[in-house]
């Protein structure tokens, strides 16, 4: 990985890490619906930009459907479940729940394809669930009214990431720019229809309207250009050790903009999780060669 490889990747973890701190900053006013479908619109009308600058097609008779599950699974549902969480939960542990996405990814894969977890990936699925359980058993924001539900909804959207990386494996192939694009547009579609459920919670104050905006140009849009920077350059597996980062930049950004606490249990039980995602995606650090690779943020 040469010295621009190496700065896209800690720039994407980055981008990517402060998407949990602009989630707990505007879901508690405009609530998760509103959040999500500006977040979803503004990057959907970025990647459009782009998409005419560079003349790509979507081809949208032969692939709408493949957008949708794809919209549903890996954008609109776990964008909408992580927006409902961050209005209980601190940014530190909406993204270490986050880096829980590989785990369930493999879980997934065993159970669709009928072949059982290998001793590995159920090893890194037990180091997972520990670290998830020493994180909620002496976080204290567990305590507040409305944490289960909230942490039910962070691990409900890594699953769904989970499920989604698998489909993507087993689905025709789609272009990936297209399939960013694509996605994008039909998950604005899909979570409109939870704006009924969800209505606005206060004004938004313009910082929170910059919040919107920062979510879906810079956390949706360019990061998913950094993303397909990185495949093309280093390869896709690679490109997989953003997921190890992305919770690193999620402590910081909350601790440093938020005040929120860095305790011996949030340092304990990510590292406890992210090497338990490491056990399930078969990454190494001798030679980056990860056996699967998801995209999340």
């Amino acid at each position: 990985m040469n010295t621009a490889s190496l700065i896209r990747l800690v720039a994407l973890a980055a981008i990517w890490g402060a998407s949990f701190l602009l989630m707990r900053v505007a879901a508690p006013v405009l609530g998760p619906a509103v959040l999500i479908e500006g977040r979803l619109l503004s990057a959907a009308l970025f990647l459009l930009a782009v998409a005419l600058a560079l003349g790509k097609r979507l081809n949208l008779g032969q692939h709408w459907r493949h957008y949708l599950i794809l919209g549903l699974l890996n954008t609109a549902l776990p964008f909408l479940l992580f927006a409902f969480a961050a209005q209980t939960l601190p940014a530190s542990l909406l993204s270490i729940l986050n880096a829980t996405s590989p785990i369930w990814s493999a879980a997934v894969a065993a159970s669709w394809t009928g072949t059982g977890l290998k001793l590995r990936e159920a090893s890194g699925l037990a180091l997972g669930v520990a670290g998830v359980g020493l994180l909620v058993g002496f976080d204290g924001a567990t305590l507040l009214p409305g944490s289960g539900p909230a942490i039910a909804a962070a691990l409900g959207a890594a699953v769904a990431y989970g499920i989604a990386s698998v489909y993507v494996k087993a689905a025709a192939s789609v272009e990936p720019f297209a399939n960013a694009h694509g996605s994008m547009w039909a998950a604005a579609l899909l979570a409109s229809f939870a704006l009924p459920f969800f209505p606005v919670l206060a004004a938004p104050a313009p910082g929170i309207i910059a919040a919107v905006l920062a979510l879906g140009v810079l956390c949706s849009g360019v990061a998913y250009l950094l993303y397909f920077r990185l495949v093309a350059d280093i390869g896709p597996a690679p490109a997989l050790t953003v997921t190890f980062l992305i919770p690193a930049f999620g402590v910081l950004w909350g601790h440093v903009f938020l005040g929120e606490v860095i305790g011996w249990h949030t340092l304990a039980g990510g590292a406890i999780v992210i090497a338990g995602t490491a056990l399930c995606t078969g990454f190494s650090f001798a030679n980056l060669s990860p056996a699967r690779a998801t995209t999340n943020g």
